[in-house]
């Protein structure tokens, strides 16, 4: 089964689910935080924890392999988010930033500026940023051709300009991860590239009472078995399974949480 004939049955599946939108306020930082992996930053005060306690995909891991939570504020030019992790092994086997980046460790971020739902599997409709243990930020864009379109072949890259991100492990036990990123918010007008005379998309300026689509995961590969990639997949929304599938955030922002920024 393709990917695209995938998206379909889960999207008419999910118009026939009647699913609890998960939703919170974010709130305005005064001062932004350093993305420097410390979580002492002022702002990080302001807001409150969110956990990452649902299983998207995989195995439920026991609270000493994995469990997360997370904070969010805003500023006029960005959305900021704390992510403290447990995970009692870090792993990043594919030295390629775009090889295969889901079956390493990865923070994933999903968001929709308009909050309008519905497919973004190859289009820019909404993102999900995987960023790697090397905090670079992967996802899939729009095919490159008609002829990548036929052969299914897909268009995954970096986004340097949409995600900044640096993380830490603390000295002390349990020797969390705190992952701090700067998030530039883009709607679905952001290209790869544009003609002679085309305006350029601009980053979402943002201010209160916007809401957003968003949510949070973790990809958790322990890699201590040969073969092995990720095990398990956690987030922040419990996402109603279609046909015993969970990981529907990266084709279909219909199952993301919503945030609204508030002053």
């Amino acid at each position: 089964m393709t990917k695209r004939v995938k998206w379909m049955l889960a999207t008419a599946a999910l118009c026939l689910l009647a699913t609890r939108v998960f939703a919170f306020d974010v709130p305005f930082a005064g001062e932004a935080p350093v993305v420097d992996g410390d979580a002492g930053d002022a702002a990080w005060a302001r807001a409150e924890w969110v956990p990452m306690e649902y299983l998207m995909w995989g195995t439920l891991p026991g609270k000493d392999d994995f469990s997360g939570r997370y904070k969010l504020v805003w500023t006029r030019d960005h959305l900021y988010l704390l992510a403290e992790i447990t995970d009692d092994i870090l792993y990043d086997s594919h030295p390629d930033p775009l090889d295969a980046y889901w079956e390493d460790d990865a923070l994933e971020i999903f968001i929709d500026a308009d909050a309008s739902g519905g497919d973004h599997l190859h289009n820019y409709n909404a993102f999900a940023y995987h960023i790697s243990l090397d905090n670079q930020a992967a996802d899939m864009g729009p095919f490159l051709s008609d002829e990548d379109l036929m052969a299914e072949k897909a268009n995954v890259r970096l986004f340097p300009g949409h995600v900044r991100s640096q993380w830490k492990r603390s000295r002390a036990e349990p020797n969390h991860v705190y992952w701090e990123v700067e998030i530039t918010v883009w709607g679905d007008d952001y290209r790869d590239s544009y003609e002679a005379g085309q305006p350029e998309a601009q980053a979402v300026l943002l201010q209160a009472g916007r809401t957003m689509g968003f949510m949070l995961a973790y990809c958790d590969a322990d890699g201590m078995i040969e073969g092995r990639g990720r095990e398990h997949f956690m987030g922040d929304v419990e996402i109603a399974p279609v046909n015993g599938d969970r990981n529907l955030g990266y084709m279909d922002a219909s199952v993301f949480g919503r945030i609204t920024l508030v002053q």
